[in-house]
């Protein structure tokens, strides 16, 4: 299309004239609103902004931006679907850590940081529309306790089910004592939110197999949520330790 002089001194000062694509855009744009508007009278100069500056702050920039913004999103989508499978896989060939080298745990530690950085959930834990409550299996902890190094071997899943209505939380597993018995363990907690991603955790109540007997008061800690989406979720532990879960 045919620019004027002032316009396209202000195209170049605002970076979008060498930009050939996105002229053509805009004026696509202008002419799309020269079919849709009734004809104006071109105002005489004036201290205000004139039509042009009006159209490339107000309106008429808004669709170069848009397919900005799609671009984005989808390279974003992408890129989490990459870390997750590599996550996920890493996690599996290390055993849920337990056999996990330092090599492994390195990359382990910079996959988890890339994909804390595009998580898609404002406050997990307090948002209403979060995912975060149900079932989650544990794929992938640097904690040896809870993995059972150099204990007694974890057999199938290791569970957290949460309940952000009830402020709650659970973890279940089976451990094998002996090599030959097979025994259900538990414990409860209550959650106390410090903010939307970070809460306190009291242990309540312990069970091993049939017995049941209170937390100590001083079985406390903190969780932080710093990833959630509908299948995976990565959170950090107070003790400087990292988790990987799925939900099931």
């Amino acid at each position: 299309c045919n620019l004027s002089e002032s316009e396209e001194i202000k195209l170049t000062m605002l970076g979008v004239l060498p930009l050939t694509p996105l002229v053509a855009t805009l004026c696509i744009w202008q002419h799309a609103n020269a079919f849709s508007s009734p004809p104006t009278t071109r105002a005489a100069p004036s201290a205000s902004l004139s039509s042009t500056a009006r159209n490339l702050f107000f309106g008429d920039y808004l669709p170069l931006g848009i397919p900005v913004l799609v671009a984005k999103d989808k390279w974003d989508t992408s890129r989490r679907t990459k870390l997750k499978e590599r996550i996920l896989s890493l996690a599996s060939e290390t055993k849920r850590g337990l056999m996990a080298t330092d090599d492994q745990m390195e990359e382990m530690d910079g996959l988890f940081s890339q994909l804390e950085k595009l998580n898609p959930t404002v406050n997990p834990i307090t948002n209403k529309l979060s995912t975060l409550s149900g079932d989650w299996s544990l794929d992938y902890t640097t904690s040896g306790s809870i993995l059972g190094k150099g204990g007694s071997p974890r057999i199938g899943p290791i569970i957290q089910n949460i309940d952000t209505a009830a402020l709650s939380a659970k973890n279940s597993e089976i451990i094998r004592y002996g090599g030959i018995i097979n025994v259900s363990r538990s414990v409860s907690a209550a959650l106390s939110p410090v903010n939307g991603k970070l809460t306190d955790v009291k242990f309540k109540k312990f069970m091993v197999g049939p017995l049941g007997f209170d937390a100590p008061d001083s079985a406390r800690g903190q969780l932080e949520i710093t990833y959630l989406d509908d299948e995976v979720r990565l959170t950090r532990g107070d003790k400087g330790n990292i988790f990987v879960l799925t939900r099931m």
